[in-house]
């Protein structure tokens, strides 16, 4: 029992090191590029990182648990011997995990848009105007599961090489982080392109923080699209 909960804890503390490394990059780099632009949001960045380190224990003593079964019992569908399924897997397991990603983050996005869903839940992160780089994370308990127990469910239903899970979590760490940072790193010859159409980047994201009601999606504007919620882009 001593090992599960140390498992736990040393979860929490890789996934908190991993957003407060993260997220502090590319802070640093606002710094340097956009100097000026946090100016005034001190204490709205430290709200941002107080309730993102409540979400780090949210995410990481599930997933503490559930890799320690994994270790001794086999829980979970995460594979490390690359030849258990065909190599043409690997690639389009991290499609299918950040699809399925996608599509369960807007459609409980647009829930949490529900007037009373909103004002209850959601509104926590939406309390950053403008968002900084330290707002990936900065969630309400309730949405911070909601947001973060998904994955950790899926390994027990998709199998996927544990290398790739980690570059699932890796895409999902930086594209949060970036897709919040106030302005946008991109060039606007790929965010103006096709590619552009359809994965999300800054411009998108912050065009849900001005006018609430549109751009749900977390990395794909699939469904923002299809659903008629695509409000284009912002200039952040």
């Amino acid at each position: 029992m001593t090992e599960l909960w140390l498992s736990a804890l040393v979860m929490t503390a890789i996934v908190a090191v991993r957003y407060l490394a993260v997220s502090g990059l590319f802070a640093w780099l606002t710094k340097l590029v956009r100097p000026g632009h946090y100016k005034g949001l001190a204490r709205q960045m430290r709200s941002e990182i107080t309730w993102s380190l409540a979400s780090a224990a949210i995410y990481g003593v599930p997933a503490g648990i559930i890799a320690w079964g994994w270790q001794h019992y086999g829980w979970t569908r995460v594979y490390t011997d690359v030849n258990a399924y065909p190599l043409w897997w690997l690639p389009v397991s991290l499609f299918v995990y950040l699809a399925l990603h996608d599509t369960w983050f807007y459609w409980t996005h647009r829930w949490m848009h529900r007037p009373q869903v909103f004002r209850a839940v959601h509104a926590v992160h939406h309390a950053s105007r403008p968002p900084t780089a330290w707002a990936a994370m900065n969630f309400h308990p309730v949405e911070a599961a909601i947001v973060g127990l998904f994955i950790p469910a899926l390994v027990f239903v998709v199998p996927i090489h544990a290398a790739v899970l980690g570059l699932v979590l890796m895409v999902m760490t930086i594209m949060g982080v970036t897709n919040h940072m106030g302005w946008e790193m991109f060039p606007k010859a790929l965010v103006h392109s096709t590619v552009g159409q359809w994965v999300i980047t800054a411009s998108h994201h912050h065009r849900h923080h001005e006018l609430y009601r549109c751009n749900y999606g977390l990395y794909f504007r699939f469904w923002d699209h299809v659903c008629g919620t695509d409000k284009g882009l912002s200039a952040p």
